[in-house]
């Protein structure tokens, strides 16, 4: 889970929140909170930026699928007011039509640049072709493809897939809530902490369960008791515990989870993403707090007003954002490279673009965005039965 210059594996992501910005409710009816529009807003910048950079000390400084999985859990009690199984389909029927979208793109290119998984794997291989379609399992891809001297390096397929780990956890979520939400109410403190000890079961290696099942099974403990604690949240749990209390007992489970990461570093140093505990006790300490003080903003305050269109843009395409952004970034590269192609850069320049290589891959990549969101965003206002929008960000 590590982002060299050019993004790496999966991290920990991004998206889905699960529920694209809804249009204005009725009066008399709760309309969008917008502090958790902020909040995932920066979740969503945060990943990007990381996946550029490759920052370790970011998975700290604000742990995104911890967040936009309390996010999300919130968002999913609300809407638990209705009867479960509509809700449910009005969730998946969101977020599948984009993954679609992105597989039609992606599982093509992997063929053209030479993935022939029938000759290793055989016919059953096809069966897994499934997870493309209804992503409760591991979706497959080469870890090896193309060439390295080609537009794209040969684990661009690895890179491009990354975030599709957070659709299958999201996925898994929205179908147990139903059940997770009862529990809870009948037994919150045990349900909240409970993922917590599968963590320190299966999460620490004194478990071991092999392949993608295990996998899934550490991607639902971790970030279970974040999902739970949006639970907390939109029942008004916090409104009962004293805040000194809440935050006193939120900075011990952090400190544990700092203390624990300092033990068991992996080669990438601090990135909580490759330590399961440390990201499990470090995300829930964080989100408790960030929801202990959340105000209730129907409108952002102050000078947080001028971001207002960035906000409801990136909550109305956080599904599209979240699905393409690594690929979009590999796509910097070959632009970036097409500089040396210019006389002048090439001979007086060279030092400085090679230095400044990462910053401009920052600088290109929200252009790249934009543009996909133009391309394919509307499919999420289609899946959502809303009127495709090319830029919804508010603007009448």
């Amino acid at each position: 889970m590590t982002a060299p210059t050019a993004p790496t594996a999966p991290t920990a992501a991004t998206v889905p929140a699960g529920t694209p910005a809804a249009p204005t409710a009725p009066a008399g009816r709760p309309g969008r909170d917008r502090y958790l529009d902020l909040l995932r807003t920066i979740a969503l910048l945060r990943v990007v930026i990381y996946h550029i950079f490759g920052w370790a000390w970011l998975t700290i400084l604000f742990p995104s699928m911890g967040v936009m999985f309390a996010l999300a859990g919130s968002l999913m009690a609300r809407s638990l007011g209705r009867p479960a199984p509509g809700v449910i389909r009005g969730r998946i029927r969101r977020l599948l039509p984009p993954m679609w979208v992105f597989a039609l793109v992606v599982v093509p290119m992997m063929f053209a640049l030479s993935w022939q998984p029938v000759k290793s794997e055989g016919a059953w291989w096809f069966i897994k072709l499934a997870w493309y379609v209804f992503p409760v399992g591991a979706p497959p891809f080469p870890w090896s493809s193309g060439d390295q001297a080609g537009l794209l390096e040969d684990t661009w397929a690895v890179q491009a897939a990354g975030p599709l780990w957070y659709i299958r956890a999201y996925l898994w979520f929205v179908l147990a809530s139903p059940l997770l939400l009862r529990a809870f109410r009948r037994l919150p403190w045990a349900t909240l902490l409970a993922p917590l000890g599968l963590t320190a079961v299966i999460g620490t290696g004194l478990v071991t369960i092999p392949g993608e099942t295990g996998n899934a099974l550490s991607d639902f403990a971790v970030f279970g008791s974040c999902w739970i604690l949006g639970f907390a949240h939109h029942d008004g749990l916090f409104k009962d515990v004293p805040r000194y209390l809440t935050v006193s007992v939120a900075s011990i489970v952090m400190g544990f989870g700092l203390w624990w990461a300092s033990g068991h570093l992996t080669a990438d140093g601090w990135d909580l993403n490759d330590i399961p505990l440390a990201q499990a006790t470090w995300s829930l300490g964080f989100c408790v707090i960030l929801l202990q003080y959340a105000p209730s903003w129907q409108e952002l305050p102050g000078r947080l007003a001028r971001f207002d269109r960035l906000v409801t843009l990136a909550n109305n395409r956080a599904v599209t954002i979240y699905l393409w952004h690594n690929l979009l970034i590999l796509a910097t590269i070959p632009l970036l490279d097409l500089l040396w192609e210019i006389p002048y850069v090439d001979a007086h320049l060279g030092s400085a673009v090679e230095a400044g290589y990462t910053l401009l891959m920052t600088l290109l990549i929200w252009p790249l965005i934009a543009l996909m969101i133009v391309a394919v965003g509307w499919v999420e206002d289609v899946a959502a039965k809303r009127r495709p929008r090319l830029w919804p960000d508010g603007r009448r």
